[in-house]
């Protein structure tokens, strides 16, 4: 009781020392903090569309889905680029998300104490890592091995087979192509994932754990009742900042994914990705191709925003049940 007083009594002494011209200040600075990141906002999209423009004005909507980019011709089409965002992405989620999870569930309700403080730490220490970093190890390292122990056995294996011998089988086994450059975003974006859905799961109260655990639940039904239920709505959000970062990650995925503006329905053959196209191509662009990349990254941001109003969606539909 006494220390409520005293907490009340500070309050009123400051609520006489502040005036009321402090008080406008802190509300104008507050609504300049976000008419600042409005106006970069409107900054980047602005310049985006000034210089995208004339690509989308010379190609029209056949730029979004044609798959001719030809430098000499001065013909471009962004359809390969988003086809390989998109499919780079997805298998970046469809790998990173569970291991995610498996790695927030085990640090929070099957890790011994000694252990937990390492792995975390690990964790964490994995997303200071810089992205050409990542690239380079995909590229001298990942990529080798996979192609010795998984793509020219895979290719052998399924070769002539319907469905599989043509999704799974290289061409040229040399390592790089779609799906390396999907395992490389999954290692990247596990430890945003993994990190936000543990201290999620850590702040969920321990009284429904132990309810849980008093009513003869197994772990397995604790996980899957109470825990994930209760962060559902965080664990989506961290998958869409995983995604986020997957789909306009750079460096590298411009080191594994082949660079080649080719549709296959092979996850082994190179292709390219909206970001890593710029990244080729814009030190030596002019023109025309300036523009057109220019418009890539455009549709990147539309791509981006796409994505995060979905992620909105989800997420009132669920906070809605």
């Amino acid at each position: 009781m006494s220390d409520e007083i005293v907490v009340s009594s500070n309050i009123q002494t400051v609520r006489r020392r502040t005036s009321p011209a402090f008080d406008r200040g802190f509300r104008f600075a507050s609504y300049g903090s976000a008419l600042v990141v409005l106006a970069v906002l409107a900054g980047i999209i602005g310049t985006m569309i000034y210089g995208g423009w004339p690509a989308f004005q010379e190609f029209g909507f056949g730029f979004i889905t044609s798959s001719v980019w030809n430098v000499g011709a001065d013909q471009y089409g962004a359809w390969v680029a988003i086809t390989g965002t998109l499919t780079s992405a997805l298998i970046a989620l469809v790998i990173g998300v569970p291991v995610s999870i498996g790695i927030a569930i085990f640090l929070t309700q099957l890790c011994p104490p000694w252990l937990r403080r390492p792995v975390s730490t690990t964790i964490e220490l994995l997303a200071a890592v810089p992205s050409i970093i990542y690239g380079m190890w995909g590229l001298f390292v990942f990529a080798p091995l996979f192609a010795n122990y998984v793509q020219i056995p895979l290719t052998t294996l399924v070769e002539g087979m319907p469905i599989l011998g043509t999704v799974l089988y290289a061409r040229v086994p040399s390592g790089v192509g779609m799906l390396t450059a999907g395992i490389i975003l999954a290692i990247m974006i596990i430890p945003f994932i993994a990190s936000i859905t543990r201290d999620m799961l850590d702040q969920i109260p321990s009284i429904l754990r132990e309810s849980a655990y008093g009513i003869g639940c197994t772990t397995w039904e604790v996980v899957r009742y109470v825990l994930l239920p209760q962060a559902g709505v965080s664990i989506i959000g961290a998958i869409m900042l995983g995604l986020g970062r997957a789909l306009g990650e750079t460096m590298a995925v411009t080191f594994v994914i082949g660079n080649a503006n080719r549709l296959s329905l092979s996850l082994f053959d190179p292709s390219s990705t909206i970001a890593s196209r710029i990244a080729n191509e814009f030190n030596e662009a002019s023109g025309m191709q300036m523009n057109a990349l220019l418009a890539l990254g455009c549709i990147l941001f539309v791509v981006t925003f796409i994505v995060l109003a979905l992620a909105r969606l989800l997420i009132a539909r669920v906070q809605t049940r």
